[in-house]
This record gives structure tokens, sequence and C-alpha cells, in this order.
């Protein structure tokens, strides 16, 4: 157990023990309370010194911790709570901590549907209830993007518990080009968001790694007749050179060198395209040159193409002739005259 939490143990059992007001409380009195309650919550012997309880004391007087405790010593000889009824767990909740305890209620309500937070449930409504009656209505400062009407997100919870509790799954899984669902036997490793969409990665029936799209799942089995093989699966080192969710072999690892103009140079410095990404060159008109390590797949298209024409692909030759034919299509659409 930390320093730390010795410290919040005594704390609160010297704010419990000062609350009593039936018994008078010296500091050998305290120094035995704290002693046994650091006895209960480790097993174990706890040497509680003088010094100690008397630097907790002047900390719980102090501001630091927001306690600011009105202790105080009576007869030369007792310590008592000069208000009644006063506790350090009973102090004002400031306009800072309410900001941000509505924040957090916020961000903890967005995982409402996982069971990990269910326990939570409770609390986050407590919470709720407090900011609501301590502070006037206010809109959110923190927004995350989160589309509720995505379809899947159902499938969330029972597939984390399958992944936590190592369950091999019957899944029922249409993708976009098949005109019917199959029915396929999966082994769960992770769940990844990318992109504001959820999809689970695991090993198919020959063992190779798929990524399913949770929205086009359209329902799941729990398999509990078969064997969840144990594999050292590690999703960041799986990811490790990849934008999105789509990993090509490493023939598909390329070295991308791309030219970025002046007004994206900052943007793309300061929110890198990839972990990989390195400077290669800062031209005098505030245009840069970087390079990227990663698999060339949907995704990097995308992201590319996103840019517009702030941002050239000057190698590798693949790469650069995949984007020229898209942007070509694309200016195409745009010379057809309506009719």
């Amino acid at each position: 157990m930390s320093l730390n939490k010795n410290a919040l143990i005594r704390y609160k059992t010297i704010d419990k023990s000062l609350q009593n007001k039936y018994r008078e409380w010296t500091l050998d009195d305290l120094i035995e309370a704290c002693s046994e309650a650091l006895y209960e919550y480790e097993g174990r012997e706890v040497s509680v010194s003088k010094r100690t309880v008397q630097l907790d004391i002047q900390m719980m007087r102090s501001d630091k911790l927001g306690y600011n405790a009105p202790i105080e010593v009576y007869n030369k000889k007792y310590y008592k709570y000069q208000e009644d009824g006063y506790s350090i767990t009973n102090i004002p909740i400031t306009e800072n901590d309410m900001n941000v305890l509505s924040e957090t209620v916020g961000m903890l309500k967005q995982f409402k549907d996982f069971s990990l937070f269910s326990e939570l449930g409770g609390i986050i409504q407590r919470l709720e209830d407090k900011v609501h009656s301590e502070k006037t209505n206010q809109a959110s400062i923190i927004h995350l993007d989160k589309n509720e009407n995505l379809k899947g997100l159902e499938h969330l919870d029972l597939l984390y518990q399958s992944i936590l509790k190592k369950i091999c799954l019957n899944i029922q899984y249409r993708s976009f080009k098949a005109k019917t669902s199959s029915e396929m036997k999966f082994q769960p490793y992770i769940l990844k968001e990318f992109n504001n969409r959820w999809f689970l990665v695991g090993k198919g029936k020959k063992r190779q790694i798929l990524t399913l799209a949770l929205d086009r799942i359209e329902s799941i089995q729990w398999d509990l007749t078969a064997a969840y093989i144990e594999d050292d699966f590690d999703g960041d080192a799986y990811y490790k050179n990849t934008i999105g969710v789509t990993v090509m072999n490493d023939k598909q690892l390329l070295d991308v060198i791309l030219w970025v103009d002046q007004s994206n140079a900052p943007y793309v410095l300061t929110k890198p395209l990839h972990s990989s990404q390195k400077v290669i060159k800062k031209l005098e008109d505030g245009s840069i040159e970087i390079q990227i390590s990663v698999h060339h797949n949907y995704e990097l298209e995308r992201l590319l193409l996103g840019f517009g024409n702030s941002l050239e692909v000057l190698g590798p030759e693949t790469v650069r002739t995949r984007m020229k034919r898209k942007l070509q299509r694309a200016c195409a659409l745009y010379e057809k005259t309506s009719e």
C-alpha cells in the first residue's frame, strides 16, 4: 500500500474520530486509532509516529487538500472540531470541480452500453443529479464525436464480455460485397474503433486474422463447446504500420514521401499522419516534405485524398500513380455539364 493511501486512511480515521463528540481525543488516542485502521486495511502492524499524526493534523488544517479543517486543541491536551457536524467528506464543491464533474459525467455516459461501467451507473446518476442541482444548465464544453444511430453498437457489450471471458463465437456476417450473410466460427481478440466505426478483430476458422465491421454483423452466439486457443496477440504491434483497420502484408509496407503546402504544414507537424512520420525537408516557402512508413491500403488513400490540392505524393510511384488516377476521375466528374 502506498504512502499516499496510508495518509488518506489516517485523514479519514482522524476525521471520523473527531466527529465523535462523546469522547475526548488526545494525540495518543488518535495515534492508536490510525494504527488500528492501518492494521485493518493491511493486515499487519504499522508504526504510526507522533510526528506523523501531528503533520496529518497540520495538513488537514491547511488548504493544500482543500480541507481547511477547523481542528482545535482545548485544555492543552484534547483535539476536536470547532464546528459541530464538520467532516472532510462534506467539503463544498467548487465551481471548477462542478465543471470537471459535469464533463466527466458526459464522457462516462458515452459508454453506458458497456457492462464494464454498469456498476458505475448509479454513481454516474448521482453525480449527474448533484451537478444539476449545484449549477445552472450549461452547454457542454467537451464534445465527443459519437453517432448514436450507428448499426452494430448493440453488439459491443456481448463482444467485450466474450473477449474478457475468452469465449469463441458463432457470427452471422454479411460483408458489403456479399449478397447473403454467412456463418463463421470466430475467436475474438480486441475491439477497435476507427473513424467513428467499431470493428472486431480475431481469428476465423482457418486461424487467419480477420477484421469484422460491427455494422455488418447480423447475429452473435456464444460457442461454449469450442476451445479458446491462447495466442500472444498484440493489437498495438498488429496495427503499428497501419492507418485505419486494413492490415496488409509486408510487401505493401512502403515509405511514402509527401509534400504538404504552407497552410497545412503546421497541422501535419502538430498532428502527425502516422506515428512513423518524420520531416525530410522544410522548404523556404513554409511547405514541408515528410515520410511515413505505412501499409498501402484504402484508408491511407482516403486520408491523402482528403487534403485535396494541399498535398502531393512524391513517391513511391505506385502510390503517386493511384492518387493521380483518382484525382483525374474526380476532376472528370466536375467537368460534366449539367443538362
